[in-house]
């Protein structure tokens, strides 16, 4: 299967300024091809991530990814898929954007791999050199503005509320630039992107041919939805971030885990490089007992695995089994705390330890796990109570200071999945 044949059936073609032609290129040897991130933030986000995964695939291929951060594009913002104007960025906080970006996307990509390693590149070294007039002359003047006015990009701002400035309007003509820039320096034959930066692309094979009489192609992938249509990589606290310090692994294993039935075998596909006889396999035991949830699980195993790696995944698992009972044993305090963020978590005055200590009864109805003191001795009678994951025999029991984890929480269970933290200040 060829590197195009294979993001057809992961369904991540979407379109190619010329499939026909591009697939005879491929077939003749590597090319260089090239996606560029604007660093908009300090961290990337799952949203990221395809683009990502098929620079990837086609260094896997033999081919010469090159990823660009956007330096120069970043202190404009790409109108696409925007219904209002960004804030701008000072150029301080986007050179600390692209620092953080450029370790990011070493994750995915091997830049020392004999003998087609990735290249990373900013965009402001060319285009800041360059005078506004040079690039009116030089680049500007390429452009019909009837063809500019033209893009989905332009024209759906333009017939919003909000409007399109002159800033977010020249957008592509940089994005151009680099596509041309990369071409004449590079011999980069290829953009990649989401359908939204169909425009963009095109703008930038345009310019190749006008001005370099040259070949250039773009592909684009599909822009992933869940099934309401809001975008993939949003959660009810936000995006999912790259970036462990802003997203834990513990938590970016749950998204991944918890996604929508009728999206796992997409995502399987799209989002990790697990064969095809294995994801099939996959769906196929998914459709017979999608209870089972084996398609999510590999899904969040593999893609926590390619991000954060070995270590952090196998963290992130033993998080996932205390909520299921596991032995809490020798856990690390960074773990549990990523526990505690998904528990319902009450606090608990120090001063109710002191002495003999507090009675598990009343621990359980400060919980919210009982209703009352009657029924909370019925819930440990019937054997249904765990503190720190050990069953509680007694509804005698009282908790002290040497129960804490960490010396500072309690975790009590009722029943298989009803959970709740107490936090001691």
């Amino acid at each position: 299967m060829t590197i195009l044949e294979d993001l057809h059936w992961r369904g991540l073609l979407a379109d190619c300024t010329d499939l026909e032609a591009l697939t005879k290129r491929v077939q003749a040897g590597p090319l260089t091809l090239y996606c560029g991130f604007d660093p908009t933030g300090d961290s990337l986000h799952v949203g990221h991530l395809v683009p990502q995964l098929i620079l990837r695939r086609f260094q896997l291929a033999g081919h010469h990814p090159i990823t660009l951060a956007g330096g120069a594009t970043g202190m404009v913002g790409d109108p696409s898929g925007k219904s209002a104007e960004r804030n701008l960025l000072t150029p301080e906080q986007l050179a600390r954007n692209v620092a953080a970006i450029k370790l990011q996307l070493a994750r995915l990509l091997d830049f020392s791999a004999a003998p087609n390693p990735a290249k990373l590149v900013n965009n402001a070294d060319w285009t800041a050199p360059m005078s506004y007039l040079d690039f009116l002359r030089e680049i500007g003047k390429h452009f019909s503005l009837n063809v500019m006015l033209a893009k989905d990009s332009v024209r759906s701002r333009m017939e919003g509320d909000s409007g399109i400035s002159y800033t977010e309007f020249s957008y592509q003509l940089l994005q151009a630039f680099d596509f041309y820039h990369l071409r004449r320096t590079h011999e980069c034959e290829l953009q990649i992107g989401g359908s939204d930066q169909w425009g963009n692309i095109t703008a930038g094979t345009d310019l190749i041919r006008k001005k370099l009489d040259a070949t250039a192609w773009g592909l684009t992938f599909p822009l992933i939805t869940k099934s309401d249509g809001t975008k993939f990589g949003k959660t009810e606290g936000g995006a999912v971030w790259l970036d462990p310090r802003r997203t834990s692994p513990y938590k970016f294993y749950q998204f991944f885990v918890n996604t929508e039935d009728a999206s796992v075998v997409d995502y399987l596909r799209k989002f990790t490089f697990l064969s095809r006889p294995e994801i099939e396999e996959l769906a196929a035991r998914h459709a017979a007992d999608p209870g089972r949830r084996e398609a999510h699980k590999a899904l969040a195993r593999e893609v926590t695995r390619l991000i954060h790696g070995a270590d952090a995944l196998d963290a992130a698992l033993k998080a996932s089994e205390i909520l299921f009972g596991a032995e809490i044993g020798d856990t690390s305090e960074e773990t549990f705390r990523d526990v505690v963020g998904e528990i319902p978590t009450r606090t608990l005055e120090r001063a109710q330890l002191e002495g003999a200590g507090a009675g598990i009864v009343d621990l359980l109805v400060h919980a919210g796990l009982a209703a009352s003191k009657g029924q909370a001795r019925k819930d440990i009678e019937g054997g249904g109570v765990y503190l720190n994951n050990v069953r509680v025999a007694e509804a005698g029991r009282t908790i002290t200071f040497a129960d804490l984890l960490f010396g500072q929480h309690l975790l009590l269970r009722k029943g298989k999945r009803t959970h709740a933290v107490i936090s001691v200040r």
